[in-house]
């Protein structure tokens, strides 16, 4: 298991294929990640939506999905297991990811999870089982990644709005109310969002009462 560290991310493939059929019960499909400027494949919405988050991050370097087959034996047999992503981040070294929600997760899955966190261990990855988020994250993420590409600024928009928080935290809706075109600079504002130029606390849904910083005060997002 230790080789699978000395494994380049980079170029490899998924150990399974994805197929869409007609009457499938999952949705699997291509997700664009601004990080590492390509599509990556998922199996499900959850997944989806765990890659959204990761491209938020910023700090991605490489994902993989599918990244292996793990074959192991317990008391009730032999089993295995594909996890769902291995992601390399430029701080932060390789994480696992199994993606499952909550509810859904049973008592082979446990078993699955608990033989891929110990692959984990022996590559010096870190290892997580995404079973679910908050109400309100994935919608604040939907809202703040409509603009995570590259944008055109000719009014000058972001130089007002990082100006009007230089020193210190405004509400949302106060501080694309004082630029020179309020109904652009909200676009502007969540594009500054998603690339952290600006701050806000994700712990709360995103509305004009949210307060923002500039990101070199620094502050949690």
């Amino acid at each position: 298991m230790r080789d699978l560290e000395s494994m380049p991310a980079s170029g490899c493939q998924p150990v399974r294929r994805f197929a869409w059929r007609a009457r499938q019960r999952h949705r699997p499909g291509l997700q664009y990640l601004v990080s590492t400027g390509r599509h990556h494949g998922f199996e499900s919405l959850e997944e989806q939506r765990l890659l959204l988050a990761l491209d938020f991050v910023g700090d991605v370097v490489e994902v993989l999905p599918q990244p292996f087959r793990l074959c192991f034996d317990t008391a009730e047999g032999r089993g295995e297991h594909v996890p769902d992503f291995l992601v390399v981040f430029r701080g932060s070294g390789k994480w696992l990811f199994d993606v499952r929600p909550g509810r859904l997760v049973g008592e082979a899955d446990v078993v699955r999870f608990a033989a891929a966190d110990e692959v984990a261990l022996a590559c010096g990855w870190r290892y997580a089982v995404v079973a679910g988020w908050r109400p309100h994250v994935i919608g604040v993420l939907d809202a703040l990644s409509a603009q995570r590409r590259p944008l055109d600024d000719p009014l000058g928009l972001q130089v007002q709005l990082l100006a009007a928080v230089r020193a210190r935290s405004r509400p949302f809706g106060d501080l694309v109310a004082e630029t020179s075109l309020p109904a652009v600079a909200r676009a502007q504002a969540l594009h500054l969002l998603w690339h952290r130029r600006l701050g806000v606390d994700l712990g709360r849904p995103l509305g004009d009462r949210s307060r923002v910083w500039s990101a070199q005060l620094g502050g949690d997002r």
